[in-house]
């Protein structure tokens, strides 16, 4: 079980790291979106008990607000 606990974090923490590093060349707006769009998805799944619709419709609307609060 262990095993399995430390490979899923492992597997975790490289998506992090090659998540933020794709960000480097994100212009201002582009970072806002995605952070936007990323508590968007939290918030709908938390808000909807994690339904799909949801979390989905969380993130288009976080993503559309962290788009236009950088203009």
């Amino acid at each position: 079980m262990k095993t399995i606990q430390r490979f899923t974090f492992g597997a975790l923490a490289a998506s992090v790291l090659f998540g933020l590093g794709g960000c480097a060349g994100m212009s201002s707006q582009d970072k806002n979106t995605a952070i936007g769009a990323g508590a968007g998805a939290v918030g709908g799944a938390v808000l909807t008990g994690g339904s799909a619709v949801g979390t989905v419709g969380g993130a288009v609307v976080g993503g559309v607000i962290g788009h236009e609060v950088s203009k």
